[in-house]
């Protein structure tokens, strides 16, 4: 028999803590002896293999999924690599998962029996939600904001864009961090305050 487990996710704006969360939740369940997997898209080339917290915090995923890979092959081919039971799939950057991935990861959680922690973004910074947020709100079995503050003090619920010094609120909705693309997370005030008003 198996027993259903749960998909989670777990939300919030750039800065939030999201991989310093999926860290942590790692080593929780290690320091308890339990057999971890983390996972996260390949479309994330921050890190290129690894989970990069912006507290300085690393490690290297077990599975990197490209955009055509199936999670249920890649999670059982690295299942099998070790005899050990897998206790739980961390997903990092959770939000750059096609629908159809998004949906594999319930499937891992009911049909395999291991719980999913997936970690992510909700929306862009078009205030637009990614694909693979859209379909993990509508499938997880449980929903967790996680909370960060604007520059303001208020809470943050948007990520900004800024090229060089500039707010930008077009262009592609996937744009990796590099050396003119920064983000910041703002809340409502101060993003219509930088949009002009102009939401999505």
């Amino acid at each position: 028999m198996v027993v259903v487990a749960k998909l989670y996710f777990r939300y919030g704006a750039m800065n939030s803590g999201k991989s310093t969360g999926l860290l942590q939740a790692a080593f929780n369940y290690e320091e308890r002896g339990q057999r971890v997997l983390l996972a996260k898209p390949a479309t994330d080339t921050k890190g290129e293999r690894d989970v990069v917290s912006r507290l300085g915090m690393t490690r290297e995923v077990d599975v990197l999924v490209g955009p055509e890979d199936s999670l249920v092959a890649r999670f059982d081919e690295a299942a099998a690599a070790d005899p050990a039971p897998v206790a739980c799939l961390l997903v990092d950057e959770a939000q750059f998962l096609r629908p159809a991935q998004v949906d594999e990861l319930l499937r891992i959680a009911v049909e395999r029996g291991v719980p999913v922690l997936a970690y992510g973004i909700r929306t862009d910074f078009r205030t637009r939600a990614f694909p693979g947020s859209a379909r993990l709100l509508e499938l997880a079995h449980s929903l967790e904001e996680l909370k960060t503050i604007c520059r303001c003090g208020r809470k943050a619920l948007f990520n900004g864009r800024r090229v060089g010094e500039r707010f930008v609120f077009d262009g592609d909705q996937v744009a990796i961090d590099g050396e003119t693309v920064h983000y910041e997370s703002l809340c409502a005030t101060c993003y219509l305050e930088e949009s002009g008003g102009r939401l999505g």
